[in-house]
């Protein structure tokens, strides 16, 4: 997979378009949560974030084009070692088409959301304008 970059639409895959369409109706807690009081509605710092984004041959949960950031939010499943296999495979993907990712547990969002917001505005803080 090439580098991502406005040209190439951050590599957009319309082949998973309805299955993003999908995940965006039946969004996690976590991930509605994080959407809700964080990331939605440019909140993060003015930047806009999309959710269930098709990105080469995965569904991002979210993704900042402008910072080339991605945020995995990670349910129960991700501690099964098949599963953090191929979490590990697509997040080298990911880097690998100039992507950085993030990765929260369900835990993490629902229960520290006040965390999760400052571990993206220090992300961000150190890395904007780069």
């Amino acid at each position: 997979m090439e580098e991502a970059n406005n040209h190439n639409l951050w590599n957009y895959n319309p082949n998973l378009r309805s299955f993003a369409r999908s995940n965006r109706k039946n969004m996690t807690k976590a991930e509605a949560c994080l959407w809700k009081y964080v990331l939605g509605g440019r909140r993060l710092l003015g930047y806009r974030f999309n959710r269930q984004r098709p990105v080469g041959n995965y569904i991002a949960d979210f993704m900042c084009k402008e910072l080339m950031l991605i945020i995995e939010v990670d349910g129960l499943t991700h501690q099964f070692e098949e599963v953090a296999e191929n979490d590990t495979r697509r997040e080298q993907a990911l880097k690998a088409m100039g992507f950085t990712v993030i990765r929260f547990t369900d835990v993490e969002v629902l229960h520290d959301m006040g965390n999760v917001e400052r571990t993206l505005v220090n992300y961000i803080e150190k890395h904007q304008g780069l």
